[in-house]
């Protein structure tokens, strides 16, 4: 905890989070993966998830809320308004640490951003501020917000959100003024700026494939029993809604700088870089640059090696197996985020409430929440900590591992849907092992 009443050093804890033993846990998920693989490779034969034509109509009655215009603008008002809020302590609020800023910032926007998600669907899509800002420019120059005065080019895909995130999970893990209000200021000023300009040239379109936090949010989103069939709102199993990712250029990158980063937050934390770190005259700040940089393209590289070696038909290229393949990481990501981020986000989330009330540090109580206690319950049950944290990044990666499966035996020739698959799930092992190692070295 800082002095100033927020601590925004986050991570899982480290051993002394998990009373449990690493030699355990690291064995049953291994063992979880290879058994999941060897019941997929007996049992499922063909392909049982279509996003085309799986899932339920929606009741009704949450349809005609959902599809509703009035529903659509409360969560733009709330998105903007909330918004400017923010906006107003970034600008006027003084450079500590209890400004409300850096909670949203680091903690309600990033790692919130899952959670609501996975429950409601791609929630930064509707509540998106720079969304409503393009819309109401259209509505006074009369003109299409979802047309720009460009096509968005097909090859630049998801790259653009690729680079925008990775550049989050830079300012955060390792610039070391990330927790001035400057930086941070600055940040959101580009990210505003650069959306408004990209949706002025290419439309909406530019917002769901190069918003970093939209695409975040709309990956986490397929996670949901939420999901949408000729736009209709439908009910469906989730690993059948996350097989309608749709397949772009960038989409190994998302998932790579997604699932790196947050393997880099743990392990910069382990007495092993620590060590290194402080054992080394090399700079600290180019040491962390190479290690996060080292981190995203490791992942996507092992991720992308896994998918090309193996068989495919003679109108299949190697090359685009890594995309077809993506979707299969999105389960790993949120387990790893539920494993990573649970406590810090439960407990500095709720620190953040208690600032939202105080935008201007003067001692105000604007919303009411300023005299509200943070609950430690979960910090209190480290064995249930501990469980959760183990049985998310198994529990994600036996889903990638089922995902991963079903898309197998609908792309690759039959005599490679299960050979073919071993490189993968090597892989996916390989993840797992590492992910849980960090988990307990951090």
């Amino acid at each position: 905890m800082s002095p100033d009443g927020i601590t925004l050093a986050h991570g899982i804890g480290g051993a002394k989070d998990l009373p449990i033993s690493p030699g355990l846990a690291i064995a049953g998920a291994v063992a979880a993966l290879t058994v999941s693989f060897t019941v997929l490779a007996v049992a499922w034969r063909s392909p049982r998830y279509d996003a085309a034509t799986s899932g339920r109509p929606a009741p009704r009655t949450v349809s005609a809320i959902v599809d509703s215009t009035a529903f659509a603008v409360a969560l733009r008002t709330f998105g903007f308004a909330l918004f400017a809020y923010v906006a107003m302590a970034a600008v006027f609020g003084k450079d500590l640490l209890i400004n409300p800023i850096f909670g949203v910032f680091y903690v309600w926007w990033w790692v919130g951003l899952v959670p609501v998600s996975f429950l409601f669907g791609p929630v930064w899509k509707a509540i998106s501020p720079v969304r409503t800002i393009n819309q109401a420019f259209a509505k006074l120059s009369r003109s299409d917000p979802d047309r720009g005065v460009f096509v968005y080019p097909e090859r630049l895909g998801h790259w653009p959100a690729a680079v925008g995130l990775f550049a989050f999970v830079w300012l955060e893990l390792v610039y070391p003024y990330g927790t001035e209000l400057g930086p941070v200021r600055l940040w959101c000023a580009v990210y505003v700026a650069a959306m408004l300009l990209g949706g002025a040239l290419f439309g909406n379109t530019f917002y769901e494939r190069a918003d970093p936090f939209e695409v975040f949010s709309s990956l986490v989103g397929r996670m949901s029993i939420w999901g949408r069939r000729g736009g209709r709102l439908v009910i469906r199993s989730p690993l059948a809604n996350l097989d309608s990712v749709e397949v772009r250029p960038g989409l190994v990158a998302v998932m790579a700088v997604l699932f790196g980063s947050t393997a880099f937050d743990s392990f910069r934390d382990s007495t092993n870089w620590v060590k290194f770190v402080q054992s080394t005259n090399m700079s600290t700040e180019l040491l962390n640059n190479l290690a996060l940089l080292g981190f995203c393209v490791g992942v996507g590289l092992i991720f992308a090696t896994g998918c090309v070696l193996t068989g495919v038909g003679v109108e299949q290229r190697r090359s685009e197996l890594p995309n077809q393949f993506a979707h299969s990481i999105v389960p790993i990501i949120v387990g790893y985020f539920v494993a990573h981020y649970l406590s810090y986000f439960v407990e500095v989330g709720q620190t953040t409430l208690m600032l939202m009330s105080d935008p201007l540090s003067n001692g105000s109580n604007w919303l009411g929440t300023g005299n509200l206690e943070v609950n430690y319950w979960l910090s209190y049950h480290p064995h249930l900590l501990a469980n959760t944290k183990v049985v998310a990044v198994v529990l994600g990666h036996v889903l990638a591992v089922v995902a991963a499966h079903d898309r197998a035996v609908r792309l690759l020739p039959k005599r490679h849907q299960l050979t073919g698959q071993l490189p993968l799930l090597v892989a996916m092992v390989a993840f797992t092992v590492g992910g849980l190692y960090l988990l307990f070295a951090a």
